[in-house]
């Protein structure tokens, strides 16, 4: 029986992954967060003090990187590494190490392993597009840039960090550059996903909205 895809993208913000894992825990599917596995990478390059631009070697450290989701947390080569891929250092680097072609290729791969074998819900930039361009469910998130920030500050205030609104709104707009200019699989709406503004919606009503889509309730 062929396994089912709910793909959502949108920008850093908007309540993707987090709708994403509840979504998926509803539904009884797997989540995978794609952008752990690119904010993992990024973590490796950054304590290895790998040049950003030396993509042979971070193309190798991707081809022997050993990703796992147990739960809530994320392991890399057998290392928790949960708290650490959400610091404000991966967060300003993720999306420049993200677009080396490679480097998707071979995240992109594993990605549809997962799908082979479990219905699975996955949020990113790309699922939609690139990832899973023939997904049964594509949504695409947008929200106000003011909310998205004061979202990205209570994560990094969940993560035990402080750091200005103002800081976080200029790295949001660096990286939505970064994302939707990118020659490799840019940030963009797929023709067939279903737009949900979540700038005043709570997460529940995020949830409840892609639930009743899944299940053919609306």
């Amino acid at each position: 029986m062929e396994k089912v895809v709910v793909a959502i993208d949108g920008p850093s913000g908007t309540g993707k992954s987090t709708t994403a894992k509840l979504l998926a825990e509803k539904l009884d599917y797997m989540y995978i967060d794609s952008g752990a596995m690119y904010r993992a990478i990024t973590y490796d390059v950054l304590s290895k003090k790998i040049n950003p631009a030396d993509t042979k070697k971070i193309v190798e450290l991707v081809k022997n990187a050993r990703i796992e989701f147990r739960g809530d947390d994320f392991f890399l080569n057998g290392k928790n590494v949960t708290k650490e891929i959400r610091s404000i250092e991966v967060t300003n680097k993720v999306s420049s190490v993200s677009a080396i072609k490679e480097l998707r290729k071979i995240l992109v791969d594993k990605q549809r392993e997962y799908a082979k074998k479990f219905n699975v819900v996955m949020d990113g930039r790309d699922i939609g597009t690139v990832v899973f361009p023939e997904a049964k469910f594509k949504f695409f998130f947008t929200c106000d840039l003011n909310t998205r920030a004061a979202r990205r500050r209570q994560d990094f205030i969940d993560h035990g960090m402080k750091i200005p609104v103002e800081k976080i709104m200029l790295e949001l707009k660096k990286r939505d550059e970064i994302d939707t200019k990118r020659k490799e699989s840019p940030l963009r709406k797929a023709k067939d996903a279903i737009e949900v503004d979540t700038t005043n919606m709570i997460i529940e009503e995020q949830v409840n909205l892609l639930l009743r889509r899944v299940q053919g309730l609306d």
